[in-house]
């Protein structure tokens, strides 16, 4: 087996084992404290109901592509899709919490059938265009790793952030502006 894909298993375990650490150190008062200001000003609990979700699609959009399909569809609008799915969840942190386990569980079960040459499989984004699975799969625990550090960002200014790049990158990727 490829370095690359055994790097993507490892890094997919560790970061969900941290994010799963970081969300169980909170106390209840921080898991009501808004992060964002877009939107539906999102809180703790959907920041991890968003990582629940966006995992659950990307399940569907990797097996997609191991089909032979583009993964997501060029028309999703996925910041309507974000604020739809993070508006249908809910549940106690522990709760949130074990789902969100659950969830990377079914990611990595899904990595073990991969194959090196998987990785390179051409895939669509709705944000970044067109990519590789491969590239998917780091997205899956880099996406989780900027939204920790947005919340010890909000935490230590003691204010919610735009839902934007711009603190991180200078990027601004929100849809109003």
């Amino acid at each position: 087996m490829g370095d690359e894909l055994d790097h993507i298993r490892k890094r997919l375990k560790d970061e969900g084992e941290k994010t799963a650490a970081f969300f169980e150190a909170l106390s209840l008062e921080d898991w009501d404290r808004q992060i964002y200001t877009a939107g539906s000003g999102w809180r703790i609990g959907d920041v991890l109901a968003h990582f629940i979700s966006a995992e659950r699609a990307y399940q569907v959009y990797l097996q997609d592509i191991l089909q032979g399909g583009t993964g997501a569809p060029d028309n999703l609008d996925i910041d309507q899709f974000n604020e739809a799915e993070v508006a249908t969840m809910s549940g106690t942190p522990a709760e949130l919490l074990e789902t969100y386990r659950q969830v990377r569980q079914d990611t990595l079960k899904f990595t073990a059938n991969l194959k090196d040459e998987d990785l390179s499989r051409p895939a669509n984004h709705p944000w970044f265009d067109d990519k590789e699975l491969g590239w998917y799969l780091k997205l899956l625990y880099r996406h989780n790793t900027m939204h920790r550090m947005d919340i010890r960002k909000s935490f230590k200014s003691g204010a919610p952030l735009p839902h934007t790049d711009e603190h991180r990158t200078g990027r601004n990727i929100d849809p109003q502006n």
